[in-house]
């Protein structure tokens, strides 16, 4: 396994630990009232998570318009920093803010996403620190959050335990790139358990049998990987998306958003025209460190602005 570096204590209860909480309530059934850790006390009939995440894509798709899912790494350039860049991006128009614990093996994740890792590493940044950042982010902005996570910081802490944090720091979900659902057992219980969205990946490479699985398993929506490899900056969508948004939609009713690669406005809105979200990361992580907290809210109010208006 990786090393992960040292957790610092103090940071959120451990709720499946037994320890203070503050409870979600929601209701699962005819007179079954089933309460989820991230709730305030006034939540009294608040929806699960998920429920939170799915309304809001649904509430778009209603619209006929397409989601931004707006993607950045916690701890870069700072704590702090990062913090605010996130709620910049809601305050622009982000409609799911994909927030990215920094992991010493990004498997999926291409140098500029790197170098933003190794500095959120270097700066000292832990999973603490991340549950802490998202707790006060879900607090100061109505943004879904999910979390894109490897699974090696999952289960290192424990499937369970990771659930049940994740969701008492007010997320609704977690994209687990590398997790296919065959292997995901302990995880979806974990998910169910604490009212969270497990999203699974569909690439273009993806069987049939394996587009079913990822529709059967997940929750929230299916990431539709527009482009094989790492991500980055690309001059061009890949060849190929459209059709894998439409194959993943022969399996699920789920919404479908595309990522990996999608790098300008106009690459967002063509995404837009065909699937239910555009998820951009590498382009805003280089925005930010290039232009700041001012150039990350241009280029989201940019995107945003491309992606609702996509289909008119």
């Amino acid at each position: 396994m990786p090393d992960l570096g040292p957790v610092r204590s103090g940071g959120l209860p451990d709720p499946a630990a037994g320890g203070p909480s503050d409870p979600r309530v929601g209701h699962s059934g005819p007179g079954e009232v089933r309460t989820f850790p991230g709730a305030r006390p006034d939540d009294a009939a608040a929806p699960a998570p998920v429920e939170r995440l799915e309304g809001r894509l649904d509430a778009l798709r209603r619209e006929e318009r397409a989601a931004l899912v707006a993607y950045g790494v916690a701890g870069f350039p700072d704590l702090d920093g990062s913090l605010a860049a996130f709620r910049a991006m809601a305050e622009a128009g982000a409609d799911v803010l994909e927030v990215g614990p920094p992991y010493s093996d990004p498997l999926i994740d291409g140098p500029v996403i790197q170098r933003a890792v190794t500095a959120a590493l270097d700066a000292g940044t832990r999973l603490d620190d991340v549950f802490g950042l998202v707790n006060e982010l879900t607090a100061s902005v109505d943004t879904p959050v999910v979390l894109l996570v490897y699974y090696n910081l999952v289960a290192h802490r424990g499937p369970r335990r990771f659930a049940s944090e994740l969701a008492a720091a007010g997320a609704c979900g977690a994209v687990v790139p590398d997790l296919p659902p065959e292997e995901a057992g302990e995880w979806l219980e974990a998910t169910g358990a604490a009212g969270l969205a497990p999203v699974f990946l569909a690439a273009p490479t993806s069987s049939d049998t394996r587009l079913a699985a990822v529709a059967k398993a997940g929750r929230g929506f299916v990431y539709a990987q527009a482009s094989l490899g790492v991500t980055g900056l690309r001059a061009s969508l890949a060849a190929g998306i459209e059709e894998l948004v439409g194959r993943v939609r022969a399996h699920t009713d789920l919404p479908v958003c595309a990522g990996i690669g999608v790098s300008t406005a106009d690459q967002a809105a063509a995404v837009a025209r065909f699937a239910d979200g555009a998820i951009v990361g590498t382009a805003l992580v280089h925005r930010l460190a290039e232009a700041g907290l001012p150039g990350l809210r241009t280029f989201t109010t940019e995107l945003a602005t491309a992606v609702h208006t996509a289909r008119r």
